[in-house]
Parts: structure tokens; sequence; C-alpha cells
């Protein structure tokens, strides 16, 4: 099935690892050029020497998300190189531990900076990108949004706001032919994931108490059937009419009953 996606160029906070590096990889193989955006870790070190070795269409631009600035000059720079975006993908994201009882403002204002507001900033410096193209914008949020998890007020309230934005966004920009979608993941394995895993006494119980919770097949989401959804939801030829959709990719963890499990 061709998605429509050669040559196009799409841009991706935290595109390196995990979730984003498996839409990378989907979108290269589809013939998509990618500009990911993220910081210089392990595994974007590693990542872009990957792609340097295999002349993939893709670079890796150092970025901290929280600089408004550098954003905007980011999407600025990528498109002086590479031409006009068509899709954004609003990935990158940190999980916290802001907690109500014991978080301060201070924490709790870092926490939105850190996972929500850089998504408004690169959306608006690509906006007129987007115009020409009748691009995408594809944000990937998370079941917490809806859910809560408990002691992470910030980032809960940063994907409730990612979802939020998706339908406004949707609404907004319907004259121009950009559609707006957002993925919503559950329990994914993850490297970050499995990091966390590794600083438990027993992370075997632990992943098979996650997993008993997961309605179908009582696994984890692969970050390979997020990327499926989000390329099908970047296509301009497959998903032509859909926007303004909350897609859940979680073996019905949201939705379906606890009983279930």
């Amino acid at each position: 099935m061709d998605l429509g996606l050669k040559d196009k160029l799409i841009v991706i906070t935290g595109g390196a690892s995990g979730i984003g590096q498996a839409i990378t990889r989907g979108a290269l193989a589809e013939g998509a050029r990618v500009a990911i955006l993220t910081r210089l870790t392990p595994a974007a070190i590693e990542f872009r020497d990957e792609i340097a070795a295999t002349g993939a269409a893709a670079e890796i631009v150092e970025l901290e998300l929280i600089d408004t600035a550098a954003c905007t000059q980011a999407i600025r720079d990528i498109e002086s190189r590479h031409g006009d975006t068509f899709a954004l993908i609003n990935n990158a994201a940190i999980n916290d531990g802001v907690s109500l009882a014991t978080g301060t403002v201070e924490a709790f204002e870092q926490s939105l900076r850190l996972n929500l507001v850089h998504a408004f900033v690169l959306a608006q410096a690509a906006l007129p990108a987007l115009k020409r193209t009748q691009g995408t914008i594809l944000n990937i949020a998370s079941k917490v949004a809806l859910t809560g998890q408990g002691n992470t007020s910030g980032y809960a309230a940063a994907k409730g706001g990612i979802l939020g934005l998706t339908r406004e966004w949707a609404v907004d920009l319907l004259s121009f032919g950009i559609r707006v979608n957002a993925i919503v993941p559950a329990e994914v394995m993850t490297p970050a994931y499995q990091t966390w895993l590794d600083t438990l006494a027993d992370a075997a119980t632990t992943l098979e108490a996650i997993e008993r919770k997961v309605p179908l097949g009582h696994r984890m989401t692969t970050p390979t059937e997020i990327a499926a959804t989000a390329l099908f939801l970047l296509s301009p030829t497959q998903s032509s009419h859909t926007t303004g959709q909350l897609l859940h990719v979680d073996g019905g963890y949201v939705h379906l009953d606890r009983k279930l499990t």
C-alpha cells in the first residue's frame, strides 16, 4: 500500500528512541524525509550514527524543547535546508513526579513547558509551510490524560492539553485542509519503560501485573504498532478524511471493562 509519503518532509520530536524512533523508521521506509528534534542522548547518538552509516534521508537536530526561541529557529533552519514541512509529530514527553500534595507550582509549570508548550510553538512555526503543503499534525498523547496515574499532575495536565489542542487545531485548520489527529498509547514497551522496570526489586512480577491489565492479549503494545497507526494518520491518501480523532492503540486498556483482565 502506497501511503503517499515519498519525499515529504516529516518533523518529529523525540524521534530517535522508543515510539518516536519506530515512527521515524516507518516513515523512512515509506520514502519520507525526516528531521528529528531531540536531546543528544546516548540512544540519539547511536541512531544518528546509524543514519549516517546507512545514508537514510534523515537528520538529527539537537534541541532543548523547553527553549521556545530555539524551537522556532529549528523549524526555520530545517525548512531552509529541506523545503516545506508536510507533517509535524509532537511526540517527545517526560513523565514527572509532580504530586498535588507535595509538588510546587514551579515544578508544575516546568512540566507543562517540557511536555506541552513546545507543541504549540512548533505547530505555530510550521504553520505557514503546513498551509502550503496541506499537511498534517500528529500529537502523541497518553492514557494518563484520561485515566490519571497518581503523583504526576504536570504530565497528566500536559497530555490532557495535547488532546484538547488536537480537537482545537482540527477545527482551527479545517479551512486550510490541514488534518490534526492524536494517538493515545497506554502501556508501550519502550527503552525508557524498560529502564524504569530495571529500577524495581521485582521487575518481572511488576511487568506481569501490568500486562494482566491489558485486555487484548494481556501484553504490552509495541512501538511498531503505534508507528503503524501514525503512518496511516500521516498518509494523505489513506487518511485524507480523518481529522480531530483521538485513536487509542492500547489493547483496550482505557475503554474495555476491567473485569476482562
